[in-house]
């Protein structure tokens, strides 16, 4: 999936990752360049599967790019840490279980959507993400939330409804999908914000992958499976590229510059979206997406910046 590990939102860092106390302007530019470059390749990794799932079973592509996925992940850490750290403390784990559901259901319907949804749309349906985070965490931990966040949630929403025009025959069961996607993402990184500083971030990520995999594995006896030609085998190896590359670079950005600084340029996923659907697949976005796409943006970036002159504040 292409949604970052921590969110931008989050109030405090774990005490296991370095803490920024004053961050330059090159480490702003950094952190930048991190962030723009892990939705590129989130986005890129999307595109990858939606060219290799019209002709590949789903949870085949799932099952063998997770195991790409899984392969590349042991590698790193192996060089960075002498290898992944699979102890979970034993008050993560219900979190761990939590949050591994919600990536495996979220991952399969944001595919099942990819494969049928323009690449733009989707996306713009997913800028709401920040917006559902920051609101799932007040609501769950009391995270101070004012009347002028919260509008700007508001109309984060009302450029969701844009975009899936519910009632006419622009909204469909895979718009649904989508939709029900973004809401497990939520509920994913909520989970995440419940875990202890003891438990690392490679850790998380390495579950993550592994859980997928094995769910892809399992559905996989549904589909009449086959080996992939040598064409469908560098697209998963290349999505597997993509998403790792991905999950680092989300994980970095955490670690660089001012978090409020650089957390609107993850919007540039969008127009990533919109090139590699026009380049691709001939897909361009309608006036009622450009619009709805608009005010999610719009909405996000001001809930960030409003974030950021808080923090400054106090």
């Amino acid at each position: 999936m292409r949604a970052p590990l921590l969110s931008p939102f989050r109030k405090t860092r774990p005490r296991s990752e370095p803490r920024i106390l004053f961050a330059g302007a090159s480490d702003n530019l950094r952190g930048t360049l991190l962030m723009v470059l892990s939705m590129a390749a989130f986005t890129c990794n999307d595109a990858v599967m939606k060219a290799v799932t019209r002709s590949m079973p789903l949870y085949e592509s799932v099952a063998l790019r997770g195991m790409l996925i899984l392969g590349l992940m042991l590698a790193i850490a192996q060089v960075q840490q002498g290898g992944v750290r699979l102890a979970v403390p034993r008050g993560d784990r219900r979190a761990l279980v939590l949050r591994s559901l919600a990536d495996i259901v979220s991952t399969l319907l944001y595919l099942f959507a990819l494969r049928q949804m323009a690449l733009a749309d989707l996306s713009a349906i997913m800028q709401a993400l920040p917006l559902g985070v920051t609101l799932a965490a007040a609501l769950l931990f009391r995270e101070r939330l004012g009347w002028r966040r919260l509008l700007a949630i508001g109309i984060g929403f009302v450029g969701v409804l844009l975009i899936l025009r519910p009632g006419t025959g622009a909204f469909d069961r895979w718009s649904l999908i989508a939709l029900i996607s973004m809401v497990l993402i939520v509920v994913r990184d909520m989970a995440t914000r419940c875990f202890s500083p003891a438990l690392g971030s490679s850790t998380i990520a390495f579950y993550a992958a592994l859980t997928v995999m094995l769910s892809g594995f399992a559905l996989a006896g549904e589909e009449v499976w086959r080996w992939p030609d040598s064409r469908e085998w560098s697209l998963l190896l290349l999505s597997a590229l993509f998403l790792t590359v991905g999950y680092i670079s989300a994980v970095a950005t955490m670690r660089v510059g001012e978090i409020s600084f650089v957390a609107p340029f993850r919007y540039t996923s969008l127009l990533w979206a919109i090139v590699l659907g026009l380049v691709l697949f001939g897909e361009w976005p309608d006036a009622w997406t450009w619009a709805g796409s608009a005010l999610v943006v719009g909405a996000g970036i001001y809930t960030i910046l409003r974030e950021r002159q808080l923090g400054k504040v106090t």
